[in-house]
């Protein structure tokens, strides 16, 4: 504060008034944020009922991105907003007709078309909850490449955002390594080789290596499960 020319420090009631406040404007964001997790988590149930193989899907590549993230040193927040892009970035196949989505064999061209709709519509489910504005950039830029030939907009290098990187890794993988009706998923080790001979061109080559190595360490602990934090359970590793 300023009197007659002179800055006056604050008094301790208004500085505690102003902690105060501020505290009040963080807990108000914590309950929004819950609400939306929430409201968010109800689509994917949602989605579950749709396509379980997809709610599956989406909990792994949630499991492989934070496995990237911890191994690129990734800040808490920049960590949630990892997990939440992670887990939501297909939320937009609840969009996707049932031929199309559960079709138990490879999809001609006009079907892939079709399903290479739905990171916008992940965009568009995903923008509209309050605190899910880079939720939402990440799930729609995340079938984006390196190289500058992916889909939407032809994002290319650091354009595309760090998370939205990350998720094209580990959904490509988790694609890679799950068994589906009309073929049997690739030994990790392959599918490893693959994401090395793809670097600098559909992923981002310094994300690819912080994966393996991860990954790596992940197949040390033996586990058979893994942790989602935002959805509090436990889910199994194997896709097949």
């Amino acid at each position: 504060m300023k009197k007659n020319n002179v800055f006056e420090l604050p008094t301790m009631s208004t500085a505690l008034s102003l902690l105060g406040m501020a505290g009040q404007v963080e807990q108000l964001k914590n309950e929004n944020r819950k609400i939306s997790e929430q409201a968010a988590r109800t689509i994917l149930k949602a989605l579950d009922a749709k396509d379980s193989y997809t709610y599956g899907h989406s909990m792994r590549v949630a499991y492989f991105s934070l496995v990237t993230g911890t191994e690129a040193q990734l800040s808490a927040e920049e960590m949630y907003e990892l997990e939440l892009s992670a887990i939501f970035h297909d939320i937009g196949k609840i969009g996707t007709p049932d031929a199309v989505l559960n079709k138990p064999s490879r999809l001609s061209e006009e079907e892939f078309l079709i399903m290479k709709q739905h990171p916008e519509k992940s965009w568009e489910i995903l923008q509209d909850y309050q605190g899910f504005e880079k939720i939402a950039s990440n799930a729609r830029f995340h079938h984006e490449r390196f190289d500058g030939k992916g889909y939407p907009l032809g994002l290319k290098g650091d354009e595309i955002p760090t998370a939205a990187r990350i998720i094209l890794i580990a959904d490509t993988f988790d694609a890679m390594t799950s068994t589906r009706p009309y073929r049997k998923g690739l030994p990790y080790e392959v599918a490893f080789d693959e994401l090395i001979q793809f670097s600098g061109t559909q992923f981002d080559p310094q994300l690819v290596k912080m994966f393996i190595s991860g990954m790596k360490k992940e197949a040390l602990k033996g586990e058979e499960e893994f942790f989602i934090p935002i959805m509090a359970k436990k889910f199994t590793k194997n896709a097949a």
